[in-house]
């Protein structure tokens, strides 16, 4: 799914093409997309205005509208945003289009629809609760170890906690252990404050190179311009089931931990 890196490689690269534009037209080839609004009311909330501005908050997308609201976009586990002339039609898996007055239109392209698309008060509703941000100031070695110190979940479980920390996914998860030299099951009081301080600097470092890499298509994202993203071609762990460990050789093993995809090398990453 779109983690971190692919949601903010898609505000990076949408945002010149719609900031400071006027969104012209609505349309919603899956009516099922829309939450928290009726159809008239959501369209009637975005035709006319302007797009002051993008942020992406954890895996969050914001539109700021000239009127004061916000346009949320969650890709989940299968979107997209794809950069489009006007004339251009709804493919298969088109769930909503938004057409700007520079002959513009952005595709939300979601096969397995479980993309999102809320008209909000502001962004507050959707992220109060979420945990700091993992490439800000606010997210330090420190506040990792006291963070951990009341958790018991596997570490890997909680590092996707999204309450716990904004933006890290499965796959990105998997690299940073494996960097780190962890086991993805272990407990985080089992952890010394050495392998915190690994931990933290492991999320910080696989996350800037997905963002560097412009995003991950290992399924189905894409980039708006239609573009496969190249980040997965630098992964160590994530997605290599089966595959030598790049640094000792041992073959790399899938668990399913927590209901989600786990690769790990046995050897590396030692279950103490």
């Amino acid at each position: 799914m779109p983690e971190l890196p692919e949601v903010e490689t898609t505000v990076r690269e949408t945002a010149p093409h719609i900031k400071g534009r006027r969104i012209t037209g609505v349309a919603l080839p899956w009516e099922g997309i829309v939450r928290e609004s009726t159809l008239a009311e959501f369209r009637s909330g975005l035709i006319g205005e302007t797009v002051t501005g993008i942020t992406r908050r954890g895996k969050y997308i914001f539109w700021h509208l000239s009127g004061g609201k916000v346009l949320n976009l969650h890709l989940k586990m299968s979107g997209s945003l794809l950069v489009k002339p006007s004339s251009a039609e709804a493919g298969k898996f088109t769930r909503a289009i938004f057409y700007f007055d520079n002959d513009t239109a952005i595709h939300f392209r979601d096969p397995r629809k479980f993309g999102v698309l809320r008209l909000l008060d502001g962004p507050g509703k959707v992220t109060g609760r979420l945990g700091p941000e993992p490439l800000e100031g606010g997210f330090t070695p420190e506040f990792l170890e006291r963070s951990l110190a009341r958790r018991k979940a596997p570490i890997k479980a909680v590092i996707l906690d999204q309450n716990f920390i904004a933006g890290i996914g499965s796959m990105y998860a998997d690299e940073a252990l494996f960097a780190a030299g962890i086991n993805p099951q272990r407990r985080p009081g089992s952890l010394t404050p050495k392998e915190i301080k690994r931990l933290h600097r492991a999320i910080r470092r696989v996350l800037r190179s997905g963002i560097e890499h412009m995003g991950a298509s290992t399924s189905t994202y894409f980039r708006p311009g239609g573009e496969a993203g190249f980040a997965h071609r630098h992964f160590k762990v994530a997605h290599q089931r089966g595959k030598p460990c790049p640094v000792c050789g041992t073959p790399l093993e899938y668990i399913k931990l927590r209901g989600r995809g786990t690769c790990f090398c046995p050897r590396c990453q030692p279950l103490k």
